[in-house]
């Protein structure tokens, strides 16, 4: 997948924010079934009409038309490959010639007398979920210019030899009316969801290339230890060389100093490797497991040195304090709130931890200037549109910060409530709550997992995406 860098995350993620995206554009074999089934629907009726009802009508010029787009189904499918995504002008043409062709069939049956005529707008709604703005405007205007055409220019309704069918004036602008506001309605719901699906699936892949690089770095300590088993040998071999040297060699001798050189060295060396390879040991269990004010000081260390106070408060209800096995996923998440919250502090932070028999709290709270009220209730969604007023760092961010936090949190099983503080304090309050089951359970019991929040260097991923406080 192609992928651009991103100033304002840190990553390079996949180019969903430049152009039309392949996974957006319209596959040819798509429009071509469907106008498969459009042509089949056409010929039915004209065919019912002139030879079933047998209405006059010009029938051979509307087959005529009905065998144009027939026509080019076959041609594409000769000179295209069917897998083709159409291009943005591509698909604009044949999303124009889908418009063109039945409002001309309508032309010659019945103008907007014809029932048939809200069809026109099925390729303007079909083009506002996969192509851009600017397409989606142009032929949704080319289906209200056509229907606008219609209704005043056509030939007779195809009805019975006697008598005729003629709807009133009023009547017909009514019907225009509704088929241009159903038009207008249903593209604008269509991109809109349409949109915002693909907001979420980018976000998503933006927090799937966070796991995945935390997964790689869980597996680091494990490549650790492999290496220091296959480098202990040879390192053996140079200790054990390098003492005989210094056994054999005078002191006054002029390599003296190098063989003492060589042999603290790799004595240096073998206490490395000697780290490394219990970085994956289970005999630090006791270092998997933290306590929820241990893992709240473990994430807030990391922010003390910008300017802002922070005090941690544990508040305590005669329960004994919950304990959680080492989750990278649950430090990151945290993390980025509280950085969030010293970006936007003036002058200090607070985080109070509390649980009880059922639950755990952890609440961050800053005396900023709080969420803006047009966008507290749409925090955590990604790509929010209205900024609001910028962080301590300059930058506003995209919200991917907020939305990966609160992803991978209540992938824990937490539920997360943002408000700004109660009682006139100005300010913004993040409350994340476990159940003390899902608490106690945060990393399935594998040594893989037991990695430290500072070990993971992941505060880049998340930096500079903080949420859309005022």
């Amino acid at each position: 997948m192609e992928q651009t860098a991103n100033p304002g995350f840190g990553l390079r993620l996949p180019a969903f924010a430049t152009g039309v995206r392949d996974s957006q554009r319209l596959r040819l074999a798509t429009l071509t079934r469907l106008r498969w089934l459009s042509v089949a629907g056409q010929t039915a009726a004209c065919a019912f009409v002139a030879w079933g009802l047998w209405w006059p009508y010009p029938v051979f010029w509307c087959l005529g038309l009905i065998a144009v787009s027939a026509s080019l189904n076959v041609v594409l499918g000769l000179i295209t490959p069917k897998s083709r995504r159409l291009s943005p002008g591509a698909a604009a043409a044949i999303l124009t010639f889908d418009i063109v062709q039945p409002a001309m069939l309508m032309f010659i049956t019945g103008g907007l007398h014809n029932p048939f005529s809200v069809f026109i707008m099925v390729p303007a709604v079909i083009a506002s979920a996969t192509q851009p703005p600017l397409t989606t405007v142009a032929l949704g205007s080319l289906a209200v210019a056509c229907v606008t055409v219609l209704a005043f220019w056509h030939l007779p309704l195809p009805w019975l030899p006697t008598g005729g069918f003629v709807l009133p004036t009023a009547y017909i602008g009514g019907l225009w009316f509704a088929i241009v506001t159903t038009l207008v309605f249903a593209a604008i719901y269509v991109y809109r969801v349409a949109a915002e699906g693909r907001t979420f699936a980018d976000a998503l892949t933006a927090t799937e290339l966070v796991l995945q690089r935390e997964q790689h770095l869980n597996a680091l300590d494990g490549l650790a230890a492999a290496a220091a088993h296959e480098l202990g040998s040879p390192l053996a071999t140079i200790s054990l060389v390098a003492k005989e040297m210094g056994r054999t060699v005078p002191a006054d001798d002029p390599q003296r100093e190098d063989v003492e050189l060589l042999i603290q060295q790799s004595d240096r060396c073998r206490d490395i490797l000697a780290r490394l390879s219990t970085l994956s040991t289970s005999s630090e269990e006791h270092m998997a497991r933290l306590p929820a004010t241990s893992l709240v000081e473990e994430v807030v260390m990391p922010h003390r040195n910008f300017g802002i106070a922070i005090e941690v408060v544990a508040k305590r209800d005669g329960v004994a304090e919950p304990v959680m096995r080492r989750n990278a996923a649950v430090s990151h998440g945290l993390g980025n709130i509280v950085e969030n919250a010293v970006d936007f502090a003036r002058t200090e932070v607070r985080v109070e931890v509390s649980w009880g028999e059922n639950d755990i709290r952890i609440r961050v709270m800053d005396d900023g200037p709080g969420f803006p009220p047009e966008v507290i209730d749409r925090i955590g969604d990604p790509y929010m549109a209205n900024r609001g007023t910028r962080g301590r760092n300059g930058g506003g961010g995209l919200g991917l910060g907020l939305f990966i936090a609160k992803t991978l949190l209540e992938r824990s099983g937490a539920r997360l409530e943002f408000a700004n503080r109660p009682g006139g304090d100005s300010g913004a309050m993040a409350t994340v709550i476990w159940s003390r089951t899902a608490f106690a359970a945060q990393a399935p019991d594998n040594h893989d997992e037991s990695l430290s929040a500072d070990s993971l260097d992941m505060r880049g991923w998340l930096h500079r995406t903080q949420p859309e406080q005022g």
